[in-house]
């Protein structure tokens, strides 16, 4: 159940300081689950409050790059990496080299898809040429064993 990236503007306000798991999870339209486990994997770290979890406009912005990350093809574990860098330095100079490389490595993945999707779609054209060419050939011919439905030739 992929469904692309929507955000909500109008459920939670963007003044707001502090948001609950649910403000994010409604926002984002994406589970509370989810936001735990991007919380077990380093992405976010909410203030505790007991048992409750405040988070605040870092984590928010943090969540929606993960998200926006996740749609242009981005592991965790790459996001985890830049959030890392700029933790580190708080300068973006590291950081936006290392994305670039990554934009690089992603757009050259996804022009290697693009020609084996390519490459795939002309052999099935060619399949399908050929199978047309045997099905107009066996119904145009006569049938010398009309009692027998069966073809000596299946693909």
């Amino acid at each position: 159940m992929n469904k692309p990236f929507q955000m909500n503007p109008e459920r939670v306000r963007r003044t707001q300081d502090t948001f609950s798991i649910g403000d994010l999870s409604r926002e984002f339209d994406i589970t509370t689950r989810s936001i735990r486990f991007y919380e077990d994997q380093g992405l976010l770290s909410p203030e505790r409050r007991g048992q409750t979890r405040i988070y605040h406009q870092k984590d928010r912005v943090r969540l929606k790059l993960i998200l926006r990350g996740k749609r242009l093809g981005f592991t965790l574990a790459e996001t985890k990496t830049l959030f890392d860098m700029y933790d580190r330095d708080g300068s973006s100079t590291n950081q936006l080299q290392t994305m670039l490389q990554l934009i690089e490595n992603k757009k050259a993945a996804l022009h290697q898809q693009l020609d084996d999707i390519q490459v795939v779609l002309h052999e099935l054209t060619a399949v399908e040429a050929g199978c047309r060419a045997e099905l107009t050939d066996k119904l145009t011919q006569p049938n010398d064993f009309a009692d027998d439905n069966s073809s000596a030739s299946t693909i």
